[in-house]
């Protein structure tokens, strides 16, 4: 007898083990197929991100060079390459084919970012008439963009010269500091606040302590002697960092380096070193760490200006930056130097000006100004001086305003988008501007007050407000709201296509809409890519949308101005014209625009058409597509391919008389469970507490009632599929089974005669979640199947879901939606999977049918809401 029991503990203790050994196998696996979907979906998003700057740049309203071009597909392509490893890793190697393709792509891009011939070395300073947008690679494109108001707009601006960017790296050379200043950088925990004060004190501390090379101060003095002429004592001069891309659009350096003002000549060499130095304060060097920018791609370029003996200074917008598309200019002044509109420390004047002919002033807000900032060339110092007699007085005559209007008005036509401008007038009265970039447009809310309506003079016209700016431009047409793929058949010529999320399937109507809105999404989507290439104005994440705009309903769309308008807006849609490119037919610009051509467009669209393989990417978009969608797949086949160990799972202890067991993959529980069951207060799955939410909403009512003829249906399919028999073992085992971890979930489910599977993943990113929903089964016979799934396809997707159906079978899918909204579309599914079992009974009866759908429409409505 002992002998039999230590045989049983033997075998017992094995099965344990066993037991274990594949509850971990499967953990492992999850886990690892996890990791490499979320580095792929962060590599993806990059890609897109990338993608989007250089369409931006390819509109030509701002100087790039070289380094942009290069940064840029290099960055691309790291991520393009980082995406194809994921998903090869994900999918044990199936996809080889795709890396093929990536390489013969780079292969062809290579040519335009890294031409055979060598580029010339640039000369260490230039003089500010020399310069133009074609040397932003040379003089930063702070300066660049001023050398191009003095030479091809010719306005005035100051005399200077800039220290260039070949200066730059010739002083970093004689001293090794960027391999120094890159071991710092690398031995410091960054992430630590104070370890950060630290490295930049030092690394700043070492470049004003080193050396410049000889011939670079030779060049530096030299150019300003040029400046001084033949008068006794030379002139200050305000020192401006103009830091390759610092005044990029979509950059937020602006503001983060420094400037000398009344800089002397004996003080030039060591105000140029602190400017250099400013690269390295810690906003700038945060910002550069947190965005992947390589501390070695930017070179410091300093411009050297006349100092401006400014009677008045200040800043003009030539748009209200809160409503881009008022008729109107805003202008902000002070007495002195525009040093302190800048930084804030003095109230300035307000002036409005109305665009018509002639320009008006419409509204005048005069400041008590009690101080100005003024520079003494003598006593080489500057400082913010009382103000006594002029205090109360306007800053600007009525001529000096509506001449800095119209100095505005010149600017904008000549870049072709608004532009923010920092001026000074100087002791004749002349106007002398300092510094010109685009202007930075606001946020707005999304609906209008009334106080809004009435200064845009459209007091009942504005219908929606908010949003981003996907794809420039303005349009009007009919609304055409579009929520499944059907609706895409009807889509009229010039319609404004509405729908809830910009989905790379709506693509396939670029060549037909005047417009796009959608309820949510960014620019950085697929979308959005393809509306920018075809020059399809769209409005993104304009909540409400659908609601509010009525189909056939006529809208002027400003995507621009972050605003739709009720009817056709004539005197909006005039200024529809395409902004000029400022950097077309330029040798940076047709490299940019090769390497965009192998980049951006995107061809593959519908991932069910057989043209969908690796052999048809013909661009790295294409690429991040077909591999974001097969990544999903493979992320969403873990619960097929993975037998559910039943033992090692725990019974869930609930409300409903169904058994359902829980298999804990990694997070899932708030405390492990040693039992056999686990109560649902201890679980803490984000996706399944949402489908169990849906699931227990509303108690089941029980089967319905069934005719003569449902019931000899349901008793010949049960003769002929003995799987259909609830007492047989078979694949539809009378079970329920999660899979969890605290952002993911997979529910098994047999619930009468009908197989149901869930797959999803929720968590706070948009752009990793994703349901996908299999449903199938069923005890009548195959036309009653049918029309149960055509009655569950038509609830799914009036809620948002891409289902396709096969015979009497069908797969939904929803993903990139934020958390909330993917949890109310679960408890959806829960509902759904306990409320239509066994339907398919009496979808013969027209009646019932009916009843059945208004009932189940009104129950999701109400959970929904």
């Amino acid at each position: 007898m002992g002998r039999i029991s230590r045989l049983l503990d033997k075998v017992f203790s094995k099965r344990e083990t066993e037991k274990s050994s594949n509850v971990e196998e499967l953990r492992t696996a999850f886990k690892a197929r996890y990791h490499q979907f979320k580095l792929l979906l962060n590599a993806n998003n990059k890609a897109l991100e990338i993608m989007a700057e250089m369409e931006e740049a390819l509109r030509g309203t701002w100087p790039f060079g070289m380094s942009f071009v290069r940064a840029r597909s290099t960055s691309v392509s790291t991520n393009v390459f980082q995406i194809v490893k994921h998903l090869n890793e994900l999918s044990s190697g199936k996809y080889e084919a795709i890396h093929e393709r990536f390489k013969e792509i780079q292969k062809r891009i290579n040519p335009f970012i890294y031409p055979k011939t060598a580029n010339k070395e640039g000369p260490l300073v230039l003089p500010l008439r020399d310069v133009g947008r074609d040397l932003a690679d040379q003089a930063g494109s702070k300066m660049a963009n001023l050398g191009e108001i003095r030479n091809r707009i010719q306005l005035q601006v100051p005399d200077g010269f800039v220290i260039t960017a070949q200066a730059y790296h010739r002083f970093m050379e004689l001293n090794d500091l960027q391999a120094e200043i890159d071991n710092r950088i690398q031995a410091t925990d960054v992430d630590r606040v104070d370890k950060l004060y630290d490295l930049s004190a030092g690394i700043q501390q070492l470049i004003i302590g080193s050396s410049l090379p000889e011939h670079l101060e030779r060049n530096i003095l030299e150019n300003y002697r040029l400046l001084k002429g033949e008068a006794e004592k030379g002139p200050t001069v305000a020192m401006r960092s103009s830091a390759l891309g610092e005044d990029l659009a979509g950059t937020s350096f602006a503001g983060q380096y420094r400037s000398e003002l009344n800089v002397s000549e004996e003080n030039l060499l060591h105000s140029y070193k602190e400017i250099v130095a400013s690269k390295y304060g810690v906003p700038a060097m945060a910002y550069r760490l947190n965005r992947g920018i390589r501390d070695e791609d930017v070179a410091m370029c300093v411009g050297c200006l006349r100092m401006v003996d400014a009677a008045a200074g200040g800043v003009v917008y030539s748009r209200d930056p809160m409503r881009i598309r008022d008729d109107v200019i805003v202008i902000n002044s002070v007495w002195g130097l525009p040093k302190s509109v800048v930084d804030g420390s003095t109230n300035p004047d307000l002036f409005v000006v109305s665009r018509g002919d002639p320009m008006k002033i419409i509204r005048k807000e005069i400041e008590v100004k009690e101080q100005k900032f003024v520079c003494y060339a003598d006593e080489g110092v500057c400082r913010l001086d009382t103000i006594d007699e002029e205090r109360s007085l306007p800053s600007l005559s009525d001529e000096d305003v509506i001449g800095l209007a119209r100095l505005a008005v010149r600017l904008e036509d000549y870049y072709g988008v608004p532009q923010d401008i920092e001026w000074a007038i100087e002791a004749d009265g002349s106007i002398t501007l300092l510094q010109c970039r685009p202007l930075q447009k606001t946020e707005v809310q999304q609906k209008p007050t009334d106080q809004e309506k009435v200064e845009e003079g459209r007091t009942d016209s504005v219908l929606l407000r908010g949003g981003i700016t996907a794809s420039p431009g303005i349009a009007a047409g009919p609304v055409y709201v579009v929520k499944k793929d059907i609706d895409t058949f009807q889509f009229p010529e010039g319609g404004i296509l509405v729908t809830a999320q910009s989905l790379p399937r709506w693509a396939t109507l670029m060549n037909r809409a005047a417009a796009v809105v959608t309820e949510q999404g960014s620019i950085a989507g697929h979308l959005g890519n393809v509306a920018r290439e075809f020059g399809v104005p769209a409005l993104f994440g304009l909540k409400e949308a659908i609601d509010q705009l009525e189909n056939g309903q006529v809208v002027t769309v400003d995507a621009d101005g972050l605003t739709i308008y009720k009817g056709r807006v004539d005197d909006l849609l005039k200024r529809a014209e395409k902004p000029k490119n400022l950097m077309e037919g330029s040798p940076v610009f047709e490299a940019l625009n090769g390497a965009s051509r192998l980049i951006i467009p995107l061809n593959l669209l519908d991932p069910d058409a057989p043209e969908f393989r690796p052999d048809n990417c013909r661009t790295f978009h294409d690429i991040t597509r077909f591999c974001h969608e097969k990544s999903v797949n493979e992320m969403f086949k873990f619960g097929k391919e993975h037998h559910f160990p039943e033992r090692s799972s725990k019974q869930l202890l609930g409300k409903v008389p169904m058994q359902w067991w829980i298999l804990n993959l990694d997070d899932g529980f708030y405390e492990e469970v040693d039992g056999k069951y686990v109560k649902l207060e201890n679980i803490c799955s984000i996706p399944m507490l949402a489908l169990w939410e849906g699931i227990t909403a509303v108690p089941w009512a029980g089967p319905p009632p069934v005719d003569g003829k449902g019931f000899m249906s349901v008793m010949f399919q049960a003769t002929a599929n003995t799987a259909l028999v609830p007492g047989m073992r078979s694949q539809y085992a009378d079970r329920n089974y999660f899979m969890i971890s605290k952002n993911y979930c997979s529910l098994t489910s047999r619930l009468g005669f009908h197989f149901s599977t869930v797959e999803t993943l929720v968590s706070d990113r948009s752009s990793e979640n994703y349901i996908s929903f299999q449903y199938k089964g069923g005890a009548a016979d195959y036309k009653r199947k049918r029309r149960r799934i055509l009655f569950v396809t038509e609830i799914l997707e009036e809620y948002g879901f891409r289902v396709d159906v096969k015979e009497d079978s069908l797969i939904a899918r929803l993903e990139d939606y934020e958390e909330s909204f993917m949890k109310n579309r679960l408890k959806i599914l829960g509902y759904l999977t306990m409320h239509t079992r066994q339907l398919d009974m009496i979808m013969a009866n027209d009646s019932k049918v009916s009843y059945y759908r208004s009932k189940i429409s009104k129950d999701v409505h109400n959970m929904v809401n």
